[in-house]
């Protein structure tokens, strides 16, 4: 598979193994945009992003060597840009929102035609949930995680990972809906 100018992902990898500059900037110009939108779902803004990025890229240049092959060279690439993000988040979490487990229940669904949601409407929603519920509802719902490693990743039982997510999917709902009543009243007007 050729990415860019003249290098395959073999090409890319053999690269930065070597520790060759012009290799790793052609993987992180091949990468960046699709895993600062990832940071992004993790972020609470733009430059939380942008940190949690470049450290995920130091990261990468520094474990290129440990890529075994295992999967590919992306889904290993992506898995430390999560981590560094929840890293991220754990360094900077002073109090987390947490939801009594009682407290907690599934939404019915909204109706809610999610094409008709652009892709920077959905990022600003999530971005205004909690630290806490942002990477809870990022990991489970986006990244496929289950409650059990969410709760040993994030350190907080698995209750309080399904409460987080139960919360943050109440709270997304309202806003799509706040939003989609927008959007009815300047589409119906």
């Amino acid at each position: 598979m050729r990415l860019t100018q003249n290098y395959t992902i073999n090409d890319l990898m053999e690269g930065c193994k070597a520790g060759d500059r012009k290799m790793q900037e052609q993987l992180y110009k091949l990468t960046s945009a699709k895993m600062l939108a990832l940071c992004m779902r993790y972020a609470k803004d733009r430059m939380e992003a942008e940190d949690s990025l470049q450290m995920g890229y130091i990261k990468i240049f520094q474990k290129v060597k440990e890529y075994r092959g295992d999967g590919s060279f992306e889904g290993w690439i992506r898995r430390i840009m999560v981590n560094t993000a929840i890293e991220s988040y754990r360094k900077n979490i002073k109090a987390m929102n947490v939801v009594p487990i009682e407290d907690a229940y599934e939404q019915p669904s909204t109706g809610f035609d999610f094409s008709r949601l652009g892709m920077q409407d959905l990022l600003k929603i999530i971005q205004k949930l909690s630290d806490g519920y942002r990477m809870v509802f990022n990991m489970y719902a986006i990244e496929g995680y289950s409650h059990k490693e969410i709760a040993e990743l994030l350190g907080i039982s698995e209750g309080a990972s399904k409460s987080q997510l139960s919360r943050a999917r109440a709270i997304l709902k309202e806003e799509i809906i706040k939003m989609e009543g927008i959007n009815y009243a300047t589409y119906a007007g």
